[in-house]
């Protein structure tokens, strides 16, 4: 183990579940296990305690559940990103779980490969949004959204040069920065370096806030 290693910490009531967790997790390199939580409260500490690099939330636990500890959980340690993990692919937890801030939502039954992907794309700055979750959001969204519009002067948006609205558009249909460089035919760190300027004009915690907030102005639809 190293001080690069990503650091995680595994929430979820049923102990058979986090050691399935551990085990797969602490056999990838680059990653560490530096704690368990078994409900929402215990998860609060030990984030305090901690400071992980990603937090493993399931949403159904005793007590405070995984959507309002995870709100709580950023309030304590903001450096952390939480993927919400769940054996219940419902909107309301998605939704419920992107709004209170994680950065990803997966359900348990995600291939392991996968779920490390996630780990380390949500360790990175990206986002962990299945297709899913995304084709969802278009759907219960899209009728409801502005079409887009020209941006007036005092909106937020406002503030983006033509290229970072593009490359928000892009982030909202849920492109990565690989994909992203493909369409405008950029290195991908010029991309980093335009979602980077996005998020801080913005004020976004990260990808899934820009996410959302691609759907509510109607830049995707």
């Amino acid at each position: 183990m190293t001080d690069s290693d990503i650091s995680i910490l595994i929430v979820d009531d049923q102990a058979l579940v986090r050691m399935g967790f551990r085990m797969l997790l602490e056999a990838e390199p680059g990653i560490r296990v530096v704690g368990e939580a078994a409900s929402g409260d215990e998860a609060l500490r030990l984030a305090r305690e901690l400071r992980p690099a990603v937090v493993l939330m399931d949403v159904r636990m005793p007590g405070l559940d995984g959507i309002a500890a995870t709100r709580q959980l950023l309030a304590i340690s903001p450096g952390s990103r939480v993927i919400i993990l769940t054996t219940f692919d419902l909107d309301e937890y998605a939704f419920g779980g992107l709004r209170a801030g994680a950065s990803g939502f997966l359900v348990k039954d995600t291939r392991p490969e996968e779920l490390l992907a996630a780990v380390r794309a949500v360790a990175g700055g990206e986002a962990a949004i299945s297709g899913r979750v995304t084709r969802r959001m278009l759907e219960l969204f899209g009728d409801r959204l502005p079409s887009s519009a020209p941006v007036p002067d005092d909106d937020p948006l406002g503030s983006l040069t033509p290229r970072e609205l593009e490359i928000l558009t892009g982030m909202g249909e849920g492109l990565s920065n690989g994909e992203l460089a493909e369409r405008f035919v950029v290195a991908e760190s010029t991309v980093k370096t335009h979602v980077g300027r996005v998020l801080q004009k913005l004020e976004l915690r990260d990808r899934v806030q820009a996410v959302i907030l691609a759907y509510e102005r109607g830049l995707v639809g």
